[in-house]
């Protein structure tokens, strides 16, 4: 069964663009992580004010063993260092992740097959 998580993130208001930029820089940085099978940066649009991030996972073991590696060092104040870059400060203020099972899919072949 698939997992869901979501990073809502709040930014500081004129922070959007910078925090769009910065995820578009490295799009498909986590593409070949094992387990991984998408996700999806939602812009606030109405009713809400943060960003959601949202990862789908093939199971949780998958999301906890990119979270230890790269996910957590993804994360960190001095991201971008090592390539000769400045440090870069976090452009959100707080962050609350949301955590899901995938119980129904219409994307899902087998879901629409016995469906019918």
């Amino acid at each position: 069964m698939s997992i869901v998580k979501i990073n809502a993130i709040t930014v500081p208001e004129g922070a959007g663009e910078e925090l769009e930029r910065r995820f578009a820089a490295r799009k498909h940085a986590i593409d070949g992580q094992p387990g991984f099978e998408g996700f999806q940066l939602l812009r606030p649009v109405k009713g809400e004010d943060r960003y959601f991030v949202f990862t789908r996972w093939a199971d949780e073991e998958s999301y906890q063993a990119w979270w230890e590696g790269a996910g957590r060092a993804g994360h960190g104040e001095s991201r971008g260092a090592e390539a000769g870059e400045q440090p870069r400060k976090p452009v959100s203020q707080s962050a609350e992740l949301l955590e899901f099972e995938v119980v129904l899919d219409s994307l899902d072949a087998a879901n629409s097959s016995e469906d019918n």
